[in-house]
């Protein structure tokens, strides 16, 4: 059954923050489709920083459970909290059955989304999964607003982020920043080390960059700070901001460059949502499922039979998917953009 304007609807948030970026579409997509559509988002802490950076939400939750964590307790307090929002739908992201779980227990008429591990019950309106008919991730998430599965027309609606002026302007007096002719990297990658390039490439990158004279400032978590730390000490004059930003400070920082250049990688999606040219390195994941996204992305990968293998390390312990890419692939990559 077709929604009528004027519905509450939950969306049931990724956990990986490249995959709460491209959930925008969808976002999007349902707002366009039906007026007056109130959107809320329940999302992890890792990616409900996200939401608040997308025009169409209209409130952000919370769920106070770290990815892959059960914590039932947590969930049904969270259900028991919607419940009294009065949703009349929500589009469940994830495909795992434990994000299915707090619609079914909000008791939301309306519970969308593929079938996934065996959410008979949970869900009341899905089906089976064809990946060869929706091969990229932001199909899988836009195909959940039709109620026959289709996808809208393209060109399709493309995540888009909003920027904080405040937020801005304080970041760049916290960390004594002066915009302009700014190049960002971003060496991390939640996933695994099969995915990131090594640092001594991004180096040689950052090393010709400020021999043209141009900022560089490294982006990453606290789990990147290793990582940025020896492309700082390899290439002086960088500015190391890993480890000292949050997700939001992030977002607003990157709006500033002129070029970004990361791994497959949630910043990777947000620097496209900034309409920023970036150039996405792809070692183990496949550019075919999760993209960059803009007309100003660009993707770099070597053609090897092992790859793409889609583990988090290599299989084979030599890396070389992303050790043979040489930085001067990326910089020319880079001069051409």
């Amino acid at each position: 059954m077709a929604l009528a304007g004027g519905v509450k609807a939950l969306i049931i948030a990724p956990a990986w923050v490249g995959d709460m970026v491209m959930a925008h579409s969808l976002l999007q997509l349902l707002v366009a489709q039906h007026d007056n559509m109130q959107l809320h988002v329940l999302a992890p802490p890792a990616t409900a920083a996200l939401a608040t950076r997308m025009a169409q939400v209209h409130e952000v939750h919370t769920l106070e459970v770290g990815h892959g964590e059960w914590r039932l307790g947590r969930r049904r307090q969270a259900a028991q909290r919607l419940s009294q929002i009065g949703f009349d739908c929500a589009y469940v992201l994830p495909n795992s059955w434990k994000s299915a779980l707090i619609p079914y227990l909000a008791s939301i008429p309306q519970r969308i989304g593929w079938r996934g591990e065996a959410r008979f019950g949970l869900l009341n309106r899905q089906r089976p999964l064809d990946k060869d008919a929706y091969p990229l991730m932001i199909e899988r998430f836009m195909a959940l607003a039709s109620d026959t599965w289709q996808l809208p027309a393209q060109p399709y609606p493309l995540p888009r982020l909003v920027v904080d002026d405040e937020n801005l302007q304080r970041c760049l007096q916290a960390f004594a920043l002066q915009p302009g002719n700014v190049t960002i990297l971003c060496p991390g990658a939640e996933f695994g080390e099969a995915k990131k390039w090594p640092a001594e490439h991004y180096a040689e990158v950052a090393r010709h960059l400020l021999a043209k004279g141009k900022q560089v400032w490294l982006l990453g978590s606290p789990k990147d700070v290793d990582d940025c730390a020896a492309i700082a000490q390899l290439a002086p004059g960088v500015e190391n901001l890993a480890g000292h930003t949050s997700l939001v400070d992030a977002i607003d920082l990157l709006s500033l460059a002129e070029q970004v250049v990361c791994n497959d990688s949630g910043l990777m999606h947000v620097a496209c949502a900034l309409g920023k040219p970036t150039i996405g390195i792809f070692g183990s994941t496949s550019a075919e499922f999760t993209p960059p996204l803009g007309q100003q992305a660009q993707v770099v990968e070597l053609e090897m039979s092992c790859r793409p293998c889609f583990q988090r390390t290599c299989p084979l312990g030599h890396l070389n998917c992303l050790r043979q890419l040489s930085p001067q692939q990326v910089i020319q990559r880079m001069v051409a953009l």
